[in-house]
């Protein structure tokens, strides 16, 4: 039988989801005082990196494996500092909310999270940041291709409100590929009836811009999930953003 589900029940099944699975996280929270600094102040401990549930644990790893500093296509990435990273934003397995066939990815906007569908009723889970042209777009499209360190190229109308990203125009080129390029590491390339819908899913080096919706851009992910994402779907890979 078809699987089929509204808007309604798919964010409110998100909801369950992530608050069934806040307990099996470890995060600090009201840390207590308990040193002073030699200036006399007060010093908390630094915060406790969360920890992931024993599904992602198997299948996934540590977060600190997946988020450490990572040495790609000739560019150095930092480590993701997990521990400043609300939990539920972070890569792990979860129970699929979607209901759609295995190997789909689901963008869901509203809740900030993206879904890559599994066989047994499971879903990896990444955080995600939205930007204003991540809301502009819904549907079912494909990854029509993907890329790797791509060239950014800002649309003629963020020029317009940004002059002085007019160097990066098609005209010019675009911006080279590099950790500080918008798009990351990886994009992919969504298209929808042989058209480019404009709609991107891709990197970022804004670590902390993910689970908040920006001023400009499509879906971004932080690096190192685009990568682990892109390694996992091949071109023509359905997707559908809610």
């Amino acid at each position: 039988m078809e699987n089929k589900f509204s808007r309604r029940s798919f964010l409110a099944l998100s909801a369950v989801t992530a608050v069934g699975l806040s307990g099996c996280t470890t995060v600090a929270r009201n840390i207590p005082i308990i040193d002073v600094g030699p200036d006399g102040l007060p010093i908390a401990p630094r915060p406790t990196a969360p920890a992931p549930n024993a599904a992602t644990a198997a299948a996934l790893g540590s977060y600190a494996t997946m988020y450490a500093a990572v040495e790609d296509g000739g560019f150095s990435l930092p480590a993701i500092p997990i521990q400043k990273i609300d939990p539920k934003y972070l890569r792990q397995i979860v129970p699929d909310p979607t209901g759609e066939q295995p190997g789909t990815i689901v963008v869901d906007t509203a809740n900030r999270f993206l879904y890559l569908v599994r066989e047994g009723g499971q879903a990896i889970r990444y955080g995600v940041g939205i930007g204003r042209a991540g809301f502009a777009w819904s549907g079912r499209a494909i990854i029509q291709y993907k890329r790797k360190w791509p060239t950014w190229t800002p649309p003629a109308e963020m020029i317009t409100r940004q002059p002085e990203l007019a160097q990066y125009s098609a005209a010019n080129g675009g911006m080279a590929p590099g950790p500080k390029n918008p798009l990351g590491a990886r994009a992919l390339y969504l298209f929808q009836n042989g058209q480019d819908t404009g709609y991107r899913l891709h990197g970022n080096p804004e670590w902390w811009s993910i689970g908040k919706a920006m001023s400009s851009g499509c879906v971004r992910l932080m690096n190192q999930d685009i990568i682990d994402l892109y390694d996992r779907v091949p071109a023509k890979t359905p997707v559908l953003v809610m």
